[in-house]
């Protein structure tokens, strides 16, 4: 597997790839804007030419976009859904100038209306916003969510749906994240389970569709529907999980970037990726034990007895 990291891009966004480097990372994936605002600057031909300078100095690894947080094509507020539709139009503008392989996003929430009109909503919103990126390089890649909520996308099905649905699918993919996947219900971490994942993906999403991977341990237990993301092998997945994916020759030219909680120093993510590459080629992970912790809760005013979980 190529791996990598979601890198920082402060101070420019080509620092991105000075940073992957110093975390030896292959891949990368950045905010080409905030993740969580809907100001959508354009970026300027000084930018542009810094960025792909950069690019080309390490060695073309390749990158993705995370797509704002805000977008929700599934949504049932007219402007908001239009204001989505703008946003994810110029995150694929400004990813194909930047020179940015793909684009990361989550398919969407239908706030209430129902699985099938949020599918539709999803449908309709990346057709038109295909239609109005004619030409753009950067592919959009949408991604298995965990599930929170009302959001779409935790189910393969649902993204066989969409990718079935709308007019130009060729321009499109999928980002696997091993946390969300957990998170919805999908145990992978004996070899059983995690040959009957690849089937349950495969009988819902065609074949080359797979583009990348979020590489994530859980810190939420299996089936949760909580988005939380741990260090690997510090989660509820564990290594073992990690050792067959990355030795898995389906995914040998897959890129798989971290998106785990930076550590302090000038390389946050070197250490991830080095033990994820120590994986590569090497005996099977011995089994891991959880440390096994109490939860007091305190007593109530009226009693004098407390719990123990």
């Amino acid at each position: 597997m190529i791996l990598g990291a979601h890198e920082s891009v402060a101070g420019g966004l080509f620092k991105a790839f000075e940073r992957g480097t110093v975390d030896g990372a292959r891949a990368l994936q950045i905010f080409t804007k905030s993740g969580s605002q809907w100001r959508d600057p354009p970026v300027t031909d000084a930018e542009i030419a810094a960025f792909r300078e950069a690019r080309d100095a390490a060695s073309r690894p390749p990158s993705l976009a995370h797509a704002s947080y805000l977008i929700n094509l599934a949504g049932t507020n007219p402007e908001f859904v239009l204001r989505s539709k703008d946003s994810l139009v110029g995150e694929v503008m400004r990813s194909s100038a930047l020179g940015i392989d793909f684009v990361v996003l989550h398919p969407g929430a239908h706030m209430g209306s129902g699985e099938d009109v949020g599918l539709e909503h999803i449908i309709e919103g990346l057709d038109e916003v295909l239609e109005r990126t004619k030409g753009a390089s950067a592919r959009i890649l949408l991604e298995n969510t965990a599930g929170q909520g009302s959001t779409l996308g935790h189910r393969f099905e649902q993204l066989g749906a969409v990718l079935e649905g709308v007019h130009d699918p060729d321009r499109l993919g999928v980002c696997f994240d091993t946390q969300h996947a957990f998170a919805a219900g999908y145990d992978a971490r004996t070899p059983e389970g995690y040959a009957k994942l690849w089937e349950d993906f495969d009988a819902s999403i065609p074949n080359g569709k797979l583009a990348a991977f979020h590489l994530n341990d859980s810190m939420k237990p299996l089936g949760s529907r909580i988005d939380r993301h741990e260090h690997i092998g510090e989660g509820l997945l564990g290594k073992r999980f990690f050792w067959r994916l990355v030795n898995d020759p389906r995914f040998a030219t897959v890129p798989g970037v971290l998106e785990t909680e930076p550590r302090e120093g000038e390389a946050p993510y070197r250490a991830e990726i080095e033990l994820l590459r120590a994986l590569e080629g090497a005996k099977e992970p011995a089994a891991e034990e959880k440390p096994f912790t109490l939860e007091i809760v305190e007593a109530s005013p009226k009693s004098k007895k407390g719990r123990v979980r």
